[in-house]
């Protein structure tokens, strides 16, 4: 045995990540006392990053199948049928405790991780999207953070050449300790040649394949499952360091090894490292490894087993290969200059054995390291959110109509991302179709065909906060909504779910009623869930002590058009278009970022949502855009319907006069956030068929007016505002651009 190989009976549980009756579960599945490396391996494979033991019971609840799925939860990505023998795998992961750490190398070792998740199904990865979340723009920690995410997704992307095309970034305070880095990736690939991670039959070799292992990264998983603090920067170790040209050369040769159809199985390393990767491998198939930790490639003299074995160093993948086809896929790898070596071989004894030099270091089983045991608590709702929501909504009639839209315009939520999305290239691999901040989702060719796929990521953090079922119901109609906004027929979910201590009696709450919020949601739109993850322990320091963060749950959703040329845009595009609103537009300003950031108030209920009439909306809106008849279209979120006006407004630099009436409350009129609404413009031709067509739908329509001048004029009653499209263009670039300078 070597020298650095501890494997002596650890003295607590709780330095392995595991609670106490956790720990005697552990030697009840080895009939005896693990020793400190089998301790540290089951602490990692059962945390919370890794063994979802506070949400796997929840994650049931959501629907995962649809005609479209090919490929539900439990592998490295899903994948989702485009016909014609084309897939889209998709999966979006979460960097949040190392980006708060280390915000480039969270950020950047954030894309190369769920890259790899996508290019492990085998899928060539062709899209990058994010949602990020940071405290107020004032504070000089926030504008740190958010300057080194933004580097750091800018940093992997581009040098890998992956094109981010999409995101969303919003504010508040919540986050000012704990950001969220939360980032989807994209993949296209042939159906047939879709890979899972499997070792496959007893004989077949494992091949440790990339960069070789050190010490950055070690605890990742159970540092991700825990509370940040104020010794968290001691926790530097657990952030890994990326090396986008690497992965690159792992990218083609791992495609390439399964399009020759070399590989049985493929897996990437990522929280846990080869722990998880190999144990989650041999647990799919039913089988056992005898994995010799001497022959990994390390960087670093004197590396212990545990240190080999939990490592999350980037850029390294498991590859599963048959003992006949060997030969020919280590001189592959060595084509494209890689450390490639044999570290194990599947066997049929059901076991975890780990060796060194001949000396077994480890034995455990696997399938009960992939068994963590679960928990299913009592939420119960906080006291002080419910008083929140309850309190009544009746702030003074606002007197300046144009003032409240300027404040608006540049609260940082809602302003202008263009200083964050131009530092990415966005049309590298010349598949973009829309570029960000022109629609409410990216577009991207399949080349060679009519089709392109739409992708959007959205949450509405607030609104979950308020009423944590209602608000996880917005979030996924919201983010069919953006899709139909450039006419696509949304297909599939993936979720990233950020709360705060599941052991916390309000958070577990959340998280349930969130879940239940998304499934509805999910069944009524058809857009089953098809993986995702997990993050907890999302927390910031108050004057009382540790306070959750903002439940968010974010939704990934992608979408197919089967004919590109037919697509829309938010800008408006011709002078004379008649503008409609589709969808009814309630006077709810319950949760609004209106409330918050011109009257300082987060109280209120979110607005009901009804799910069959946001898919009747939907339906009509994609209908009208399928159909030739509307090429501009954009939803009201944030801001309402004066803010959806004025984005429109201000991409197409044309101007608008907008006449409301019926309504008792100007300001909610324009400024509430009701769901269900769909700001389109077109030709005054078709604008009878429009009207005919919506009648006969049986949708709420009104027309609100014409695409004319260099002003947004809105009036609303007796009052409105009317604001030259210069001054809003500056408030709305500015917050960002100004933060980034």
């Amino acid at each position: 045995m070597s020298s650095p190989d501890i494997i002596s009976v650890p003295t607590t549980a709780a330095q392995f990540g595991l609670s106490e009756p956790e720990f005697d579960l552990v030697v009840g599945h080895l009939g005896r006392q693990p020793n400190a490396l089998e301790a540290a391996m089951f602490g990692a494979l059962w945390s919370e990053h890794c063994g979802y033991k506070n949400s796997k019971p929840l994650l049931a609840r959501l629907p995962t199948e649809g005609a479209a799925v090919l490929q539900g939860p439990g592998e490295n990505a899903g994948v989702v049928d485009l016909g014609d023998g084309d897939a889209l795998a998709f999966k979006m992961e979460s960097h949040n405790h190392p980006s708060a750490v280390e915000p480039f190398q969270g950020a950047a070792t954030g894309v190369g991780g769920i890259l790899r998740d996508v290019f492990a199904m085998g899928a060539r990865p062709f899209a990058v999207l994010d949602s990020l979340r940071f405290g107020p723009l004032e504070s000089d920690r926030s504008r740190y953070l958010l300057a080194g995410v933004v580097e750091g997704i800018a940093h992997y992307g581009n040098a890998i050449g992956v094109p981010t095309v999409g995101g969303e970034i919003h504010f508040h305070d919540c986050y000012r300790d704990n950001p969220l880095v939360n980032v989807m990736a994209l993949g296209l690939m042939k159906a047939k040649d879709m890979k899972t991670g499997t070792v496959g039959a007893p004989g077949n070799v494992l091949i440790y394949v990339g960069s070789k292992t050190g010490r950055d990264g070690l605890g990742g998983a159970v540092f991700a499952s825990a509370d940040l603090s104020d010794s968290s920067d001691a926790d530097r170790p657990a952030v890994q360091v990326g090396d986008p040209f690497m992965e690159k050369l792992l990218l083609e040769a791992c495609l390439e090894a399964v399009r020759e159809g070399l590989v049985v199985g493929i897996q990437d390393m990522g929280a846990a490292g080869l722990t998880s990767s190999v144990a989650e491998m041999a647990h799919r198939a039913g089988q056992g490894v005898d994995f010799q930790v001497g022959q990994v490639p390390t960087r670093e003299p004197n590396m212990g087993a545990a240190e080999v074995m939990l490592s999350e160093s980037q850029e390294r993948m498991v590859l599963v290969i048959s003992p006949e086809r060997l030969g020919e896929v280590l001189e592959l790898l060595a084509r494209w200059e890689l450390d490639a070596v044999e570290v194990g071989k599947v066997a049929d004894h059901g076991r975890f054995k780990l060796y060194r030099d001949g000396t077994l270091l480890a034995d455990l089983p696997v399938a009960a390291l992939n068994d963590p045991p679960t928990y299913t608590r009592t939420g119960i709702e906080s006291t002080q959110v419910r008083r929140q929501r309850e309190t009544p909504v009746d702030p003074p009639q606002d007197p300046d109509l144009a003032t409240s839209l300027l404040l608006l315009m540049a609260s940082p939520t809602i302003a202008s991302k263009r200083a964050v999305f131009q530092q990415f290239d966005h049309q590298v691999m010349t598949n973009t179709v829309v570029l960000p901040g022109v629609a409410d989702a990216a577009v991207l060719r399949l080349k060679g065909t009519t089709k392109a796929v739409a992708a959007t990521i959205d949450c509405n953090a607030r609104f979950v906060y308020l009423d944590p079922e209602e608000g996880a119901k917005h979030a996924v109609a919201e983010a069919a909504r953006n899709l139909v906004c450039v006419g696509a027929t949304p297909l599939g979910v993936t979720d990233n779910l950020n709360f705060g201590n599941p052991n916390r009696a309000d958070v577990y709450y959340q998280l349930e009623r969130a879940i239940d919020g998304l499934r509805q949601a999910c069944i009524a739109l058809g857009t089953p869930v098809t993986g995702g993850n997990v993050s907890l322990y999302n927390q910031y320091r108050a004057d009382e002590g540790l306070r959750a963060i903002h439940p968010t749950p974010t939704v990934g959703m992608v979408g197919l058009l089967r004919d590109v040329t037919r697509r829309a845009t938010m800008p408006f595009k011709r002078g004379g278009d008649i503008v409609f609103l589709v969808g009814e537009n309630t006077e709810e300003l319950g949760a609004s970022e209106y409330l918050a950031a011109v009257h300082g108030r987060e109280i209120g209920r979110p607005p009901r949502i009804d799910l069959a009439t946001e898919r009747a909306v939907q339906d009509a809106v994609r209908s009208l855009i399928e159909d030739g008849v509307c090429d501009t279209a954009h939803d009201c979120s944030e801001g309402g319907l004066a803010v959806a006006l004025a984005e429109m407004a201000i991409g197409g630099d044309r101007g608008a006069e907008i006449a409301l009436s019926g309504g008792s409350r100007p300001e909610a009129q324009l400024f509430g956030e009701a769901p269900s609404r769909i700001v389109i413009a077109v030709s005054p031709g078709p604008a009878r068929v429009v009207s005919e067509y919506l009648e006969l739908a049986g949708v709420a329509y009104r027309r609100l007016g014409v695409v004319t001048g260099s002003s947004l004029r809105i009036t609303a009653g007796a009052v409105g505002l009317n604001v030259e499209l210069t001054t809003l263009r500056e408030r709305y670039e500015y917050p960002i651009r100004e933060a980034l300078s």
